[in-house]
């Protein structure tokens, strides 16, 4: 199901995308119950800016991310966040080196009592 999402989404075209970027926008903004001179005011853009991204008309990233800060919906670009993934063997190694037991530090001898014999 995933990937025929995902093959769906490159036989797109990049308007067709903006567009569909467009409606995300307000129907976020419409499910908040927001104006776009609200929106507009929360996100510091100008409302013709919001009308131009709704319509599919396009913007810049910044705009973009603005209005998703603005709606609280920057959970969208959770799929872009980078999370280090080692391999079995990688692992493997790490808990191999783990400490597994704990050492008592070296005295240099001068802290121990004389011996009276």
């Amino acid at each position: 199901m995933m990937e025929n999402t995902n093959n769906n989404m490159y036989s797109q075209s990049d308007p067709a995308i903006l567009s569909l970027l467009g409606s995300f926008i307000q129907h976020t903004r419409l499910q908040q119950n927001k104006t776009q001179q609200q929106l507009a005011a929360l996100s510091g853009l100008n409302r013709s800016t919001i009308v131009q991204i709704e319509n599919g008309g396009g913007g810049t990233l910044l705009s973009f991310i603005q209005l998703l800060r603005a709606l609280e919906s920057l959970h969208v670009f959770r799929n872009f966040e980078v999370q280090q993934q080692f391999s079995p063997l990688q692992l493997a190694k790490m808990e191999h080196k783990k400490r597994k037991r704990a050492r008592a530090k070296k005295t240099n001898g001068m802290d121990k009592p004389k011996s009276l014999w």
